[in-house]
């Protein structure tokens, strides 16, 4: 039986008088009184069919019984719309299908929410219901989407001589970090696999072993609170070199970038990448993944306060804080009201309160100006280059918390604005991170990117001495926001990791516990060597113009880590708890 010769999406004038047969769904269906037009759908496109009553009186008696996502195989002639009844829009939009046989396949029930991209369901709703969800236009062209970036990168690796190498879903747990998702074992019971955060040490050892160019597309798996751009599995291209630097890695990357963008977005990007410190990201943006589609840098006032008469910014000052702000030409786009909001805003990030001026008519205006001497007005007018109609906003506190308030701040305005709209897309590295922060909860410090990173060689020295002052020899990608790549040089050599370790608060007992067979594999020969992981779901969702990595996955889970559709996760039978040792305790 044949089905179909041709799909729903290719059909053009040039194919008039041919006998098809096509397949797919019912679109919709407009009964006009004599003749009923049947949109029929599938994943290339959209085919109108015409059923006749003068033509085939049964076949369009049987036509009138479609409802909407019913399943059909309809034969019939290509003919011409009539003139002035071309739809522009559609792939088919000049030709139709005169119907000279149907066949349901298969009957619907009428759907939960219409398949159209514009519609105001709950999302729980359209996650139950995915499969139908999926139908939907933009949905459809996510996944396509997604389906192209994977042959692109893999073509693009295999070009620059990268190995494709698959790496084990059933590891050993290494907690540090997000908590693992844990497997028991059936044949060794009280005993546990994890599913990889990352394949990190895999990949390392794959260096070891000779591989010196690796690649994978592989899932990753975190048990962590959830947010619109996480989930608890996710994919990453996950990169390894040997022999490397920085240079060398960060080149491979832009080289894939660029493959990407000329092969989805017929698009060029610069040559080579913008690159800023950690720390000029943090003074000038107030964060480690600026985005830089708007030029609205945060401008450091410290110094024009300080002999201030002004207690709020006199006690800061003594205090070791910094007193920054930002102003920007949209004066006339904030009420009072709206400042109060802003004010609002900048509490919830953490600052204590927020300080506005305007300036209008070469007087500046707000609740604080009568606390300022004339010197310090002047000074302000002059540091920022205010001009009519433009507002300061000034935030007081400690350093670092001051700045990521003006980061949120700066990303803030510009949504309101719409200082982003319609600019090109914006990318960069951001580099010279932090080895460490140390975490007051646990009383020790954090690897800032994972305890694997080498630190810069000039550095080494300072690890025993002032920690908090060493500097990694690490590397995120930025693309207008949003991280989308993070790695790393790592440490080859297997003594600077047991200090690294030390450094970590992991005892050389612990580490040779958590991640010996790493630590022996360093002792045979490893290579200088580093990589790089992409986000997978968060560039596929950046290149679709999509708001969360749930429209650029397949069968995603809700903010709650649920799968609605097949109700996971489950609970499972005595017996399955049995074979595995386990027991499940009552609250």
């Amino acid at each position: 039986m044949i089905y179909r010769t041709h799909t729903c999406g290719e059909l053009q004038g040039t194919d008039e008088g041919q006998v098809v047969q096509l397949c797919g769904w019912v679109k919709s269906w407009r009964d006009h009184g004599g003749l009923l037009f049947i949109d029929l759908r599938d994943r290339y496109g959209v085919t109108q069919i015409v059923f006749s009553p003068e033509y085939n009186a049964a076949l369009y008696r049987m036509a009138l019984t479609l409802r909407n996502e019913f399943v059909v195989s309809v034969k019939g002639k290509v003919g011409l719309r009539p003139q002035g009844m071309q739809n522009k829009d559609m792939l088919t939009g000049e030709i139709e299908i005169q119907a000279e046989r149907l066949d349901i396949l298969n009957k619907s029930k009428t759907p939960p929410f219409e398949i159209l991209d514009e519609i105001d369901v709950h999302e729980e709703l359209k996650l139950k219901y995915r499969y139908l969800d999926l139908r939907r236009p933009t949905n459809k062209d996510n996944l396509l989407l997604r389906s192209d970036l994977y042959k692109v990168v893999r073509d693009a690796l295999h070009d620059q001589h990268f190995v494709e190498i698959e790496t084990p879903y059933l590891m050993r747990s290494t907690p540090e970090g997000a908590r693992d998702f844990l497997v028991p074992s059936r044949n060794y019971k009280g005993q546990f696999y994890a599913l990889p955060q990352s394949p990190q040490t895999y990949k390392q050892i794959l260096m070891v072993a000779g591989f010196d160019r690796y690649f994978q597309i592989v899932k990753c798996f975190r048990d962590e609170d959830l947010r619109k751009d996480r989930q608890p599995e996710f994919t990453q291209i996950d990169i390894e070199m040997s022999f490397v630097d920085e240079q060398d890695v960060m080149a491979v990357a832009e080289n894939l970038m660029r493959s990407i963008y000329a092969n989805l977005r017929g698009q060029k990007l610069a040559d080579p990448f913008p690159r800023l410190s950690y720390d000029e990201a943090m003074r000038n943006y107030g964060s480690d993944k600026p985005d830089l589609r708007f030029d609205l840098r945060i401008q450091h006032l410290t110094n024009i306060f300080s002999n201030t008469a002004f207690n709020a910014f006199a006690e800061v000052i003594n205090n070791k804080g910094i007193i920054a702000g930002l102003h920007l030409n949209a004066g006339d786009k904030f009420s009072r009201k709206q400042l109060d909001h802003l004010t609002e805003h900048v509490r919830k990030l953490g600052a204590k309160g927020l300080i506005w001026f305007r300036y209008k008519n070469g007087q500046l205006e707000g609740p604080v100006v009568k606390f300022l001497s004339e010197n310090e007005i002047n000074k302000i007018i002059e540091y920022t280059g205010a001009v009519d109609g433009e507002i300061i906003l000034l935030v007081a506190g400690e350093d670092e918390k001051t700045l990521m308030v003006l980061g949120g701040l700066r990303l803030y305005l510009a949504d309101f604005l719409g200082l982003a709209d319609k600019q090109p897309d914006s990318i960069l590295w951001i580099t010279d991170f932090p080895m460490l922060e140390f975490s007051e909860e646990e009383n020790r410090y954090m690897a800032r990117h994972h305890p694997f990173t080498c630190p810069r060689p000039e550095d080494i020295g300072r690890l025993d001495t002032e920690p908090e002052h060493v500097k990694a020899r690490a590397y995120d990608l930025v693309l207008n926001g949003n991280e989308i790549a993070g790695g790393s040089i790592r440490i080859h050599q297997a003594e600077l990791q047991r200090n690294v370790f030390r450094m970590l608060g992991i005892s050389d007992e612990e580490a040779e516990n958590k991640f010996g067979f790493l630590m022996t594999a360093l002792e045979y020969g490893a290579p200088p060597h580093g990589g790089i992981a992409f986000g997978f779901d968060r560039l596929a969702m950046i290149l679709a113009g999509a708001d969360s990595i749930r429209d650029v996955i397949a069968f995603p889970k809700t903010a709650s880590a649920l799968s609605l559709m097949d109700g996971a996760p489950s609970r499972i039978s005595e017996a399955q708890l049995s074979d595995l040792g386990l027991s499940i305790k009552k609250d």
